[in-house]
């Protein structure tokens, strides 16, 4: 096993946590960082039904999307290795690449009941029905923000429908948007090295300022800055928000720019994909994190 020193942290990394205060706190998280997957961590990945995905399609945009079945989907085949035994909806736009020889891939596996999660980062390579992930960032994140469901026993009434494709959101979308508690962040590095994070909210927490732009808080997180140091180097970000009621993904490509003085990143997407009934699970109603900050904090005007 090897942990990731502070040299690990990249530029990007570096600079958010040095502009924040947050050095002392990245360097302790750093020690935590693993290149292989302890066994208490396997137990908990093969009891996961919904896996977070972000990676770069063959365009080079970056694209955040949702993988969920019963337990044991994800397996831990051996301590440097995940196996996932899913690909995404036929008209994601990451299916292709997850289907590929070799690609940088970010991910999270999410037990929002527990409030609990942890991601895998690394190469992915190919394997019938799904990939295989072998592991060079493990760790854990904190609890916060993650909105409390559980899976309910609902057999879905059709299969998932085509996908949509479009360059600007329409007012449903945007409906979507400014209701969700939840969405998902595909980002990677300078080199193309891929990270999913999460960012939850009380609903109205993304600000959905036209059809093409997004904005959000930015709520204290663990001090390593991973998502907003990558995008100190390459603003190309992928956004997923599920629909845990009926199994709907919308996913997003384009640009983010953090806003340091108001602690906010603006998003402007380039492509959207609305993919119904993409995850086979459906969840509960949620109990919302008693960390969210109340909506009059999230103001960046």
């Amino acid at each position: 096993m090897v942990t990731v020193p502070t040299a690990g942290y990249h530029a990007g990394e570096r600079a958010a946590q040095a502009r924040t205060g947050e050095t002392e706190r990245a360097e302790h998280l750093g020690r935590s960082i693993r290149d292989t997957v302890p066994a208490v961590a396997a137990s908990f990945l093969a009891q996961r039904q919904l896996l977070v995905v972000g990676a770069a399609d063959a365009d080079g945009r970056m694209w955040a999307t949702v993988l969920a079945g019963e337990p044991g989907f994800v397996s831990v085949p051996d301590e440097r290795t995940l196996s996932v035994a899913a690909l995404p909806h036929p008209d994601d736009p990451l299916r292709d690449a997850l289907r590929g020889p070799a690609t940088q891939v970010g991910t999270i596996a999410l037990e929002s009941a527990t409030r609990r999660r942890m991601r895998v980062n690394g190469t992915a390579q190919a394997r019938d029905g799904g990939f295989l992930l072998h592991a060079e960032q493990v760790f854990s994140n904190c609890p916060k923000y993650i909105q409390k469901r559980v899976p309910v026993p609902a057999t879905p009434t059709a299969a998932p429908g085509p996908g949509r494709r479009g360059r600007e959101l329409t007012t449903a979308q945007r409906l979507v948007i400014g209701t969700a508690d939840t969405f998902f962040l595909a980002t990677a590095d300078r080199e193309g090295q891929a990270d999913a994070s999460h960012r939850g909210g009380n609903p109205g927490f993304v600000e959905s300022l036209s059809p093409t732009t997004l904005r959000w808080h930015e709520y204290p997180g663990n001090g390593a800055y991973m998502t907003l140091g990558n995008l100190e180097l390459n603003p190309r970000a992928g956004l997923a928000f599920p629909d845990w009621e009926t199994g709907d993904l919308l996913l997003l490509t384009g640009t983010a720019r953090t806003d340091w003085q108001q602690r906010s990143v603006t998003f402007h997407l380039t492509a959207v994909v609305d993919l119904p009934g993409a995850m086979p699970l459906r969840w509960s109603e949620p109990q919302y994190s008693p960390a969210n900050p109340p909506l009059s904090v999230n103001s960046c005007r």
